[in-house]
């Protein structure tokens, strides 16, 4: 008889990791918080919108991100957006908006800050 392994198995985060240590992300994220969504008075990016932004070593940002709703109203415009605010920052070659509704937004996304805006702490 053999024993069943306990450990935890290890698979693919659900969320690619941003690159945080690149000289440019904090630019891009808070080029992303003067994106708001039109229906909520909080940014996109403390309300847990954009999932990752990834930068290469040429300068190209690649953000993937959601919406609250996968009926929102802005649906086709906010990626738009999100490239519009971003693209203008010294260094950015170019920029491509990604939408994906893996996983599924949830309000425990939201920033500490969003969640003080919105009345929720």
């Amino acid at each position: 008889m053999t024993a069943e392994n306990k450990d935890p198995i290890e698979g693919t985060p659900l969320i690619k990791p941003s690159t945080t240590d690149h000289p440019l992300y904090d630019s891009v994220v808070e080029a992303c918080r003067t994106v708001y969504d039109p229906e909520i008075p909080v940014n996109i990016y403390d309300l847990g919108l954009i999932y990752t932004i990834d930068i290469s070593p040429e300068n190209e940002v690649g953000i993937t991100m959601t919406l609250t709703a996968p009926g929102c109203p802005v649906a086709g415009e906010m990626p738009g957006w999100v490239a519009d605010a971003v693209e203008p920052l010294d260094g950015v070659k170019q920029v491509d908006v990604q939408m994906t509704f893996e996983p599924q937004w949830g309000m425990d996304m939201m920033s500490d800050e969003a969640r003080l805006e919105l009345g929720f702490m």
